[in-house]
């Protein structure tokens, strides 16, 4: 039976570059056609094009990715998803920027027990990165808000018929839905905004 090798990518969104990974797939002889690529987070290995990839890798095959962050982020599941290639569908797995880890060649003890071994430290570093920058952004918030920095959509002007209106409203003339038609907002801001009139 013939052996296979593909490719898979990622990145977080649409808008990122995915070629410096296509260019470093190819180099290694992956073809178009054994190339999966998704552009989502990493957060978990709910992706379309890496499911299928899933189904369709066989024993034997071997999964090409530039790097271990590629795979994805999160430390569990990174384990869980090389576990699941390497052990249970018998695939290979060879990482461009880090060879250690590539399972494609004969293994002795000692050489897959260096693998597992950097392969968690890897990932530990990977997810501890994500939660770094996550930490990062936190303060970050929170010191612009410190600084009267706001946050979010520019709330909208209420137009100037809105006191007529929802005193309307509020003798009973029209309903909350007609007030806030009339308004050219949606029904719950302009319950909002009777609320704040009102401080209710």
């Amino acid at each position: 039976m013939k052996q296979n090798e593909y490719g898979y990518i990622r990145v977080s969104s649409k808008d990122q570059n995915i070629d410096r990974q296509i260019l470093a797939l190819r180099k290694h002889g992956i073809t178009n056609d054994h190339l999966f690529v998704d552009k989502l987070s990493g957060k978990d290995f709910e992706r379309p094009q890496y499911r299928r990839l899933i189904r369709k890798i066989k024993p034997g095959d071997t999964l090409v990715i530039k790097s271990i962050d590629r795979l994805g982020r999160n430390y569990e599941e990174i384990l869980i998803q090389w576990r699941l290639l390497t052990k249970e569908i018998g695939a290979n797995i060879v990482v461009l920027d880090m060879p250690l880890l590539n399972t494609d060649r004969g293994r002795d003890l000692t050489g897959t027990l260096i693998s597992d071994i950097v392969l968690q430290l890897l990932s530990y570093v990977a997810q501890t990165e994500r939660e770094f920058i996550r930490q990062r952004q936190a303060e970050g918030i929170a010191a612009a808000k410190a600084r009267g920095v706001s946050f979010g959509r520019t709330p909208k002007e209420r137009p100037e018929i809105f006191p007529a209106v929802c005193e309307n409203w509020r003798d009973g003339k029209i309903s909350a839905r007609k007030a806030a038609e009339l308004l050219g907002v949606n029904h719950k801001t302009f319950l909002r905004w009777a609320r704040e009139n009102h401080g209710a």
